[in-house]
């Protein structure tokens, strides 16, 4: 069987032909066949775009490059953060830090320090407020 390796590999850009024992080459029309079902299903359904394809779709929209403008402002921004957070009271920085760094829950917050979970509501709206008014008077 002769077979045309333009139809089977995309880098090929001008035809190619061989000759294939007849197992192989039945073997790649089937799957050309399969190939080519699977696409005209997925049109049907309208399923044209898919993030696993692995033509870097989904990496691209994953990884976004940051110009050194905005690197930056991020990193001016994270200090500000750190230095409000370092004017806060012991207690009040363990709090902000186990709840937004290490994403612990209120009621666990609570937990650990044996107190009533409102009063742990209460401090972090308090602490937020806090560092809110700090970075005001920084810009």
């Amino acid at each position: 069987m002769i077979i045309n390796l333009r139809e089977f590999y995309p880098f090929y850009t001008c035809d190619a032909f061989i000759d294939v024992p007849d197992e192989i080459g039945a073997v790649l029309l089937e799957s050309k066949r399969e190939e080519n079902n699977y696409l005209r299903r997925m049109y049907r359904h309208k399923a044209h775009y898919s993030l696993d394809r692995g033509d870097g779709i989904e990496n691209s929209v994953l990884f976004v490059a940051m110009t050194p403008d905005e690197l930056y402002e991020r990193k001016v921004t994270i200090e500000q953060l750190y230095a409000a957070i370092d004017t806060l009271p012991d207690k009040q920085a363990k709090r902000i830090y186990a709840h937004f760094f290490l994403d612990m829950t209120k009621t666990a917050i609570a937990k650990a320090e044996g107190v009533n979970e409102s009063a742990i509501r209460k401090s972090l709206d308090r602490v937020l407020r806090d560092i809110e008014i700090f970075l005001k008077k920084m810009l």
